[in-house]
């Protein structure tokens, strides 16, 4: 049962989630339920539009500055939602301020739990560097076999194209779902990983620098498309 005084960090991605709420209520009610019973106080809560792999948090600076200035714990919703940064896990690990994280609530505070979430950190890292080398290898496999892996010019590809609409539709089927077969060795990897949601799978997808189909990042919807694209499993 919670106790005491709390200042809360939420973080979300795009400035896109920002503005609509998206992730953020999500975020909030994992702290309200954590909180829930007991005797304590939500003195603050900041929150971050950042990506998760950057270290430059001015909003998570000012949330620890604060919690350590009033002696409060400094809460977070999910360990995914603070960062993908090993170093600025650790950095915050070593700090004088007690971490509390909705999502693993057998991590106590204080000594132990900071001992706990630096071997979560190394492991971590360790599973980003194996998942990084086998993701470079299944793609070095996909170029042998001559498979193009993004289209660079998008949606443009198709404009002048007097295909008609119907086969124009059928081609960039066809293209997502060669997209997804090339993908599918990849995505069964992450998945043995213990990387299976929608939102982590994308995540890793842009961690890993692998173009959505039409260019550029992955977005949530584009990656449930894919995934539906996918043989299923026997």
């Amino acid at each position: 049962m919670a106790s005491g005084k709390f200042v809360s960090y939420l973080r979300v991605s795009t400035d896109k989630q920002g503005r609509s709420g998206l992730g953020i209520e999500a975020q909030r009610e994992a702290v309200s339920s954590y909180l829930n019973g007991g005797r304590w106080t939500l003195v603050a809560e900041y929150v971050e539009t950042e990506s998760g792999r950057k270290s430059d948090r001015p909003k998570l600076a000012a949330a620890l500055s604060h919690a350590k200035a009033i002696g409060a714990k400094l809460v977070f919703a999910k360990l995914d939602r603070l960062t993908r940064n090993v170093d600025l896990l650790r950095s915050l690990v070593a700090s004088d301020v007690d971490l509390v994280f909705c999502d693993l609530p057998s991590v106590p505070p204080g000594p132990m739990g900071k001992f706990l979430l630096t071997q979560m950190a190394a492991v971590a890292e360790l599973e980003a560097g194996l998942i990084g080398e086998r993701t470079k290898k299944a793609l070095a496999a996909a170029k042998a076999r001559g498979t193009k892996l993004g289209n660079p010019n998008g949606a443009r590809a198709l404009r002048g194209k007097q295909t008609g609409n119907a086969e124009a539709v059928a081609r960039i089927k066809q293209k997502a779902q060669q997209r997804a077969t090339d993908l599918n060795g990849i995505i069964e990897d992450f998945r043995r990983s213990g990387i299976s949601t929608v939102r982590a799978i994308t995540d890793e997808l842009n961690r890993q620098g692998i173009d959505a189909p039409r260019g550029g990042q992955w977005h949530p919807t584009a990656v449930q498309r894919m995934l539906k694209r996918l043989p299923k499993a026997a």
